[in-house]
């Protein structure tokens, strides 16, 4: 009987409700498999079934005639719940999607201005905000740090979702790029909360098949808390064939130096890998991210695929090349060559922001060692696996009447020579996805960044973990070496002349936190002391 407020009613519920003294409110209800005739007998009559002693020994259903109030009742709710079946929609609206043009500031490279590929995201993002055709269907989401990623200028342009406006003073009202709610705001800020942005990019990404709108969301976000946070939303949204751009930030082990473990990111691919329908990417360069995200969109958006794209995007400042002729489909397929050098017998792969250490890597080589290199950029591991897995499920099912299919990383290195050596700012596991898919069992080294993270600076953490140019060049001739081609003292002199510690513990060792340590050894001081 309230009125002009909320009211809250509170159910209390009786278990076993109308089913006899023999079972309503008995704590062993749930265990009952079969009831009394005299119990049938009163739930007949309490709910006033029109059923007969005799009908009762046999246990009928009860079905209200066609024309009842009650089956009228339950057809209208079903018809207007769009059936009987739970259903989806197979197809929607396409988006016109612009030509890879549209990105041409990012593909014609960053000349001598260093940015991160976050910033260079950001840029794509913005141009595809300023397409008539398809702004209204991006919406940019953000959890936190909207700032660092570079976004704030959306707050003014787009404006936050609010559903009833902005009802407060921002903390930062005088800045020009403040903190913007409006009812009719384009992008999502959800707070410190990964869990409601990553269901509200859920509910974007299906919306295609709920309403016949399909929607852009670009929901960008440390990459640290994606997947190992969100993990069962992202696996449920996949299942719901959601589409759309998971944006993993700051990413990679040692890109985000000195925030230590809680920010470093060496393993959100290989969880990502999990996912069926997830298609990832670790790019290096500008024009990449730019070939790849153009290419998510035809493939979500024109196509009608039901997949969606995890990228991740750094934090590190570096200048980007223009986009070299007719590497476009190397680029979506995982693997193109980067550097090519006529004299190579080595090959030298790399991902991420690694790739730079795996260009400076081949530099040392060929002027220090005289030994020539191939640098292939690696946009997804993840994606050459499963091709090559897809090649191995062909090729077992169609053994004698079929040619035999060749996985891509295979076709790459097909006509090259030499040991193969990867080095990614991710777990080793990545990497080692495509072992075998490298032709004739090619000798094959990879580095990575098993163990926690440290607070430090990048090139120390890249030599800790063993991905820096250094390592690189040290990993390389210790396998040339194995297979005979260099001498072992070679290998000896380049450890020493890079000046690396060849008695630490591996990173991913169980250690005792630094401080621990510290405060263990002052202890034993003061026993020592007496004091």
């Amino acid at each position: 009987k309230s009125k002009g407020q909320p009211t809250v009613i509170l159910a209390k519920t009786v278990k076993g409700y109308g089913l006899s003294d023999e079972v309503e409110a008995v704590n062993k209800t749930h265990q009952i498999k079969k009831m009394q005739l005299d119990s049938l007998k009163y739930v007949r009559d309490r709910f006033n079934l029109p059923i007969n002693d005799e009908q009762l020994e046999e246990l009928p259903f009860y079905r209200p005639a066609e024309n009842s109030p009650e089956l009228k009742y339950m057809k209208a709710r079903r018809e207007a719940l769009g059936g009987y079946l739970p259903a989806r929609r197979k197809n929607s609206t396409s988006l016109p999607i612009p030509e890879l043009s549209i990105f041409d500031a990012v593909l014609k490279g960053s000349g001598e201005k260093q940015q991160s590929t976050t910033m260079l995201m950001v840029r794509l993002i913005s141009a595809l905000l300023k397409e008539k055709a398809i702004k209204d269907h991006v919406v940019p989401i953000v959890p936190d740090e909207a700032r660092t990623f570079g976004l704030e200028g959306m707050f003014r342009q787009l404006g936050i979702y609010a559903a009833h406006g902005q009802k407060y003073t921002p903390e930062d009202n005088e800045q020009l790029m403040n903190y913007r709610e409006a009812k009719d705001g384009h992008m999502l800020q959800e707070g410190i909360n990964e869990a409601g942005a990553m269901s509200a990019w859920a509910a974007l990404g299906t919306s295609y098949s709920t309403n016949n709108l399909p929607m852009i969301p670009m929901y960008m976000y440390y990459s640290m808390f994606g997947f190992q946070r969100i993990g069962d939303i992202a696996w449920a949204a996949g299942d719901a064939q959601a589409q759309g751009f998971l944006l993993g930030a700051t990413a990679g082990r040692t890109t985000l130096n000195g925030e230590g473990l809680q920010h470093q990111d060496g393993h959100s691919h290989i969880l990502a890998s999990t996912i069926p329908n997830c298609v990832a990417y670790d790019p290096c360069f500008g024009y990449e991210l730019a070939v790849i995200v153009h290419d998510g969109l035809k493939r979500m958006y024109q196509d009608q695929e039901r997949v969606f794209y995890y990228l991740t995007v750094m934090n590190e400042n570096y200048e980007h090349p223009e986009m070299p002729a007719g590497v476009e489909e190397g680029i979506k397929r995982g693997m193109y060559l980067l550097e090519k050098d006529e004299q190579a017998t080595v090959q030298l792969l790399g991902s991420g922001v690694i790739l730079r250490e795996v260009i400076k890597a081949a530099k040392i080589m060929r002027d220090e060692y005289q030994i020539h290199s191939n640098v292939w950029s690696v946009t997804s591991f993840n994606e050459l696996a499963r091709d090559g897995m897809a090649c191995d499920e062909y090729n077992r099912l169609h053994p004698l009447t079929e040619t035999a299919q060749e996985s891509w990383v295979s076709k790459q290195l097909r006509h090259t020579d030499g040991i193969v050596v990867s080095a990614t700012d991710h777990m080793r596991a990545y990497s080692e996805q495509i072992r075998g898919y490298l032709p004739d069992n090619r000798p094959y080294v990879t580095l990575g960044t098993d163990g926690y993270g440290r607070s430090d600076t990048r090139g120390n953490l890249r030599s800790y973990f063993g991905v820096d140019a250094a390592h690189i060049v040290v990993a390389t001739l210790k396998k040339l070496a194995d297979e005979g081609e260099v001498e072992n003292r070679l290998v000896k002199d380049a450890i020493s002349s890079f000046e690396l510690d060849t008695d630490r513990p591996v990173a991913w060792a169980p250690q005792e936190h630094p401080q621990v340590q510290a405060v263990a050894e002052y202890h034993e001081y003061q026993a020592g002391e007496g004091n």
